[in-house]
């Protein structure tokens, strides 16, 4: 079943209290996912190309497709249950038979991120969930613009 989608990115990422604010969305409307500390932290180190010591979890995970020889297609953010969003990480393989295979697994909106980042794929939001979430762009507008963070809860659909 196709459901409508609207495609996003990440805008920015802000340490909260209890880990980091992802501002997820377009030009149009930009809304919050919380997320633990080092997800987030991994977040903003591929979207800035940050070299690193070692493979962090996404970037072993991305090797491991890669070695496959599957890559992140896509990332749908498709539900929102009770301040919960939930995604589908959609990954395509190829065998050496040249024979094409699309995988799509339940996974965390902020896993699913990293590894969009970390893989240049793109993200998007389910039309349902994006009708649904409150428009942040203001509230990280005037965060950039004074330099505070959020708290977690303050920003929240």
């Amino acid at each position: 079943m196709n459901k409508a989608v609207v495609e996003v990115h990440v805008r920015a990422v802000l340490p909260t209290s209890a880990g980091r604010a992802v501002f997820v969305g377009n030009d149009e409307k930009t809304f919050v996912i919380y997320v633990d500390e080092s997800v987030g932290a991994a977040i903003t180190m591929f979207m800035s190309s940050t070299p690193k010591e070692r493979p962090l979890t996404h970037d072993l995970m991305g090797h491991l497709m890669t070695a496959l020889g599957a890559r992140v297609e896509r990332v749908i953010i498709n539900d929102l249950k009770s301040a919960t969003y939930f995604a589908r990480l959609i990954i395509s393989a190829e065998n050496e038979l040249q024979q094409k295979k699309i995988i799509e697994l339940d996974a965390r909106p902020s896993d699913c991120i990293a590894l969009a980042t970390a893989r240049k794929a793109p993200i998007y939001v389910s039309q349902d969930v994006w009708d649904e979430v409150e428009d942040m762009s203001d509230v990280l507008k005037k965060m950039a613009e004074g330099g505070s963070q959020p708290e977690e809860g303050e920003a929240e659909p």
